[in-house]
C-alpha cells in the first residue's frame, strides 16, 4: 500500500485549502470591520447599561419594599404608631421652611 496521492488529489487538496483560506479571510475582514467594532462596542455598552438599570431596579425594588413594610402591616392596614410620627416630622419640617422663607422676605 502506497500513501502516494496523484496530482489531481493534490491538486483537489490545494483548492479545497484555497476556499477555507478565504473564508477564513473574509470572516478576519468582517471582525476587524470599524463597523462590526463599533456595533460590537455599542452592543457591549448597552448590556452593560441594561444591566446596571436592573441592579438598580432590583434596589431601589427593596428598598420601597422594606420602607413600605415598616409603615403598613400585612393585611395591608397603616401601622400608625410609625406613620404618625413621621407626618408629624413633616409637617413640623414644611413649617419651619414656610416660616423661614418669609423672615427672609421681610
Amino acid at each position: 500500500m502506497s500513501d502516494a496521492r496523484t496530482p489531481a488529489q493534490i491538486e483537489a487538496d490545494i483548492v479545497r485549502r484555497r476556499e477555507q483560506l478565504a473564508v477564513t479571510l473574509d470572516e478576519i475582514g468582517v471582525r476587524v470591520h470599524p463597523r462590526t467594532i463599533v456595533g460590537d462596542a455599542k452592543a457591549k455598552v448597552a448590556s452593560t447599561i441594561d444591566e446596571t438599570a436592573g441592579r438598580a431596579f432590583v434596589a431601589v425594588n427593596r428598598a420601597v419594599t422594606d420602607v413600605k413594610s415598616r409603615f403598613v402591616s400585612h393585611d395591608g392596614t397603616p401601622r400608625l404608631e410609625r406613620v404618625l410620627p413621621v407626618a408629624l416630622v413633616a409637617v413640623a419640617v414644611i413649617g419651619l421652611i414656610t416660616v423661614s422663607g418669609r423672615k427672609r422676605e421681610d
